[in-house]
């Protein structure tokens, strides 16, 4: 009987947060510590709606992300919601969920009293999400895109304006954001398995700087600085002149090519890409732009996976041909063998290597991508995946067969070389290279789209 308690203390601790929470990896600041391991955080997640959306079946969506190894999911809190059919062209939409099935922090119209339901639901999700090893993105708010995200938001107000709720120029609703953030944060604190993302694309109708400064103050008194606090930068790229102190992730929309990592590699801190989904259904879209996120040096990658939806929580849904993005079964199982292939590697001790490939034969359709460690581990990935001018989906993907030559710089000596095909369920077997030194050319094994090498030093 004493055993049994002592287990089962023992399993209470470790999902109430014994462990240290997610954090940067202090050797290589650049990547994440989750439970005493390295990790990058992948998945293909559904579209926000899984504790705010009470139909919503979140544990059969957990238990799918986890049987493909995918370990992170976004969240929105309720403060924002979606009208289905109509926002975004989204069929299926989780984040916008039936009047009876919405579920927010407050009892009805009262803003002065917390819906117990609410924050019981959020604690049930996050735990099972760490029963699972998923980390769960907390997203605290959210720009209102226009009027009507505003008017069917729970703290609406007719005399503040969509662009201005998120802006200090209101302080009844600064201040009621601000208890609610504390309240939340209260809720979470012993949790290990997530972080706070201050707003969702802030870059748009009317979020201020300063808010968002204000309210990473908030989460990081009310928190101690027990949890990461991430920003959301942009969509495409731009370099981070003035950093928030507070912030120690700095997330991305829509970063292909990965241009943001490079250009912020300099803030020693993890770069990641949690939203990417309207580049059409095609797959290998989505894990083209994973891979080359990963490969560039960043630390997490997230896209829109529209199969989820109330009653397909299993990924199951067959979306329209309207719909903005895809997600599918087969590129979960794909981006599970992105993460076999960093488990594969020593990514802590590695960094972005430009050097290593010098090209290929293949450069008019071909991009190569490198990291390593400069003296014994390289890791190389090749794709067909391109941002096309003026053409809608704006991403596109070169799918006919090719077999090119890559030319790569490396020290004379005994290699092993093993080849990844990103669709395939396993790495190929490794084969010896001789290299003489200097520049060599290796030939990849014929491959529609993409594929990945790791190359070691014997």
């Amino acid at each position: 009987m004493r055993l049994v308690l002592a287990l089962l203390l023992g399993l209470s601790a470790w999902v109430l947060g014994a462990e240290k929470p997610l954090q940067p990896h202090p050797v290589n600041p650049h990547y994440f510590l989750f439970r005493g391991k390295p990790t990058v955080l992948v998945t293909s997640g559904e579209h926000y709606g899984a504790v705010l959306n009470r139909a919503f079946d979140y544990r059969k969506y957990l238990d799918t992300l986890a049987a493909d190894n995918l370990n992170l999911t976004r969240t929105f809190t309720g403060m924002y919601r979606e009208v289905q059919g109509e926002s975004f062209d989204i069929a299926g939409n989780t984040l916008a969920p039936r009047d009876a099935d919405f579920l927010h922090p407050f009892l009805g119209t009262d803003l002065t009293q917390w819906n117990p339901a609410y924050f019981a639901r959020w604690k049930d999700f996050v735990a099972y999400a760490g029963s699972k090893g998923i980390v769960v993105e907390v997203t605290l708010f959210t720009s209102y895109y226009n009027d009507t995200h505003w008017k069917i938001s729970p703290t609406y107000s007719p005399e503040v304006k969509s662009d201005e709720v998120l802006a200090l120029k209101h302080p009844k609703q600064t201040e009621l954001q601000e208890r609610f953030v504390r309240k939340l944060l209260a809720e979470l604190k012993d949790f290990d398995n997530i972080y706070y993302e201050i707003c969702n694309e802030p870059y748009f109708h009317g979020v201020t700087d300063a808010w968002q400064r204000r309210i990473s103050a908030v989460v990081a008194e009310a928190d101690g600085g027990r949890h990461m606090i991430s920003q959301n930068i942009a969509n495409g790229s731009a370099e981070i002149k003035n950093p928030d102190r507070n912030v120690s992730l700095f997330n991305f929309h829509y970063a292909r090519p990965p241009r943001a990592v490079a250009a912020n590699w300099g803030l020693q801190k993890p770069i990641g890409m949690n939203e990417t989904g309207f580049d059409g259904a095609l797959d290998a879209v989505y894990r083209i732009q994973a891979w080359d996120f990963l490969l560039a040096g960043g630390a997490l990658y997230n896209n829109l996976d529209y199969s989820f939806t109330v009653g397909h929580e299993d990924g199951t849904f067959v979306y329209p041909a309207t719909q903005p993005g895809g997600g599918t079964k087969a590129l979960r199982r794909q981006l599970k063998l992105l993460r076999q292939f960093f488990d594969a590697i020593p990514f802590v001790d590695m960094q972005p290597d430009e050097k290593v490939a010098a090209g290929t034969d293949k450069a008019d359709v071909v991009n190569v991508r490198a990291l390593s460690n400069g003296s014994s581990v390289w890791a190389m990935y090749l794709h067909t995946g391109k941002v096309v001018a003026n053409y809608k989906p704006a991403y596109g993907v070169y799918s006919r067969k090719i077999q090119p030559h890559v030319i790569v710089n490396l020290p004379a000596g005994e290699y092993e070389v093993q080849w990844w095909l990103p669709t395939e369920t396993e790495p190929r077997k490794m084969v010896a290279w001789r290299h003489a030194g200097g520049a060599g050319v290796l030939t990849a094994p014929e491959f529609a789209e993409d594929c990945a090498v790791i190359i070691r030093k014997k």
